[in-house]
């Protein structure tokens, strides 16, 4: 009898986002049952759209729950942070791997390119 998968706590580091940020959506989130007043499979949030986190919660001492604010739809629904990239915070920078920038450089100098070294 297997145990399944761990998943990482949370709630041991800082929430990603903070009451009042702006974010966007990066799922498409239908009721569940969960949801009062709309039908179950009803789409509440979809792919794209954008809103404002009011509240930060926790679920089973584990995982943070974003309260977002949906604007246009006129919803407040809970989300997971992997649900959602910050509008208000820029993205980090991610290094290329070494092997794809070599490879960039050393094309631009076979065609003569402004990297090209005499």
């Amino acid at each position: 009898m297997g145990l399944g998968v761990e998943q990482e706590i949370e709630i041991r580091k800082a929430p990603v986002f903070m009451p009042g940020e702006k974010v966007r959506s990066t799922k498409y989130v239908k009721n569940d049952g969960t949801y009062r007043g709309k039908d179950i499979g009803d789409m509440l949030v979809a792919k794209g759209d954008v809103g404002y986190v009011r509240d930060i919660g926790t679920f089973l001492q584990q995982f943070y729950i974003y309260a977002v604010e949906w604007i246009d739809r006129g919803t407040i629904v809970g989300m997971r942070g992997k649900e959602l990239v910050s509008l208000d915070k820029p993205e980090p920078v991610r290094a290329r791997p070494r092997s794809q920038a070599g490879a960039e450089a050393g094309a631009a100098a076979e065609a003569g390119g402004p990297e090209a070294t005499a």
